[in-house]
């Protein structure tokens, strides 16, 4: 049986956690710009303030460990923003919206508990951070739906 190295693990699994509230922000920031609905613009501020809010917990928790945050990767990053830009001049409204937002909450709740099995010596703490992160996200989806 392989050990696992606790501090890696849990600096890996907050770093991950970090870019990935990093990304929700951006493309909430970004798809909200293009929101004329009040309830789905005030849906879309709410939980993007809840990420910050996360976020800047999960900071408090890489500063800890002597850890810095990390940036979400640029391809991925790139090709969230072109999409969401072109889908929501395109079309504009609330439902292509409410769609964009879920696949992203989507993907991120996958990737996150990709990453959430991957380090499995992560700290408590850090675990908790990211099953935080997934179940805000699962929150969004579940506001969304009535949107699209």
């Amino acid at each position: 049986m392989v050990k696992r190295d606790v501090s890696r693990d849990t600096v890996e699994l907050l770093k991950e956690c970090d870019a990935g509230c990093k990304m929700a922000i951006d493309s909430m920031e970004q798809i909200n710009r293009h929101v004329t609905d009040d309830k789905l613009k005030s849906l879309i501020t709410r939980y993007n303030g809840d990420h910050i809010k996360l976020k800047e917990e999960i900071h408090r928790a890489l500063n800890n460990v002597g850890a810095e945050g990390q940036e979400p990767n640029p391809m991925a990053k790139a090709s969230s923003w072109i999409t969401s830009e072109v889908k929501m001049m395109l079309k504009g409204d609330s439902k292509e919206a409410a769609s964009l937002l879920t696949d992203g909450c989507n993907m991120g709740i996958k990737s996150l508990c990709e990453y959430k099995n991957s380090y499995k010596a992560a700290d408590e703490k850090s675990v908790a951070l990211c099953v935080k992160l997934c179940d805000i996200e699962a929150g969004m989806v579940e506001e969304l739906q009535e949107f699209l």
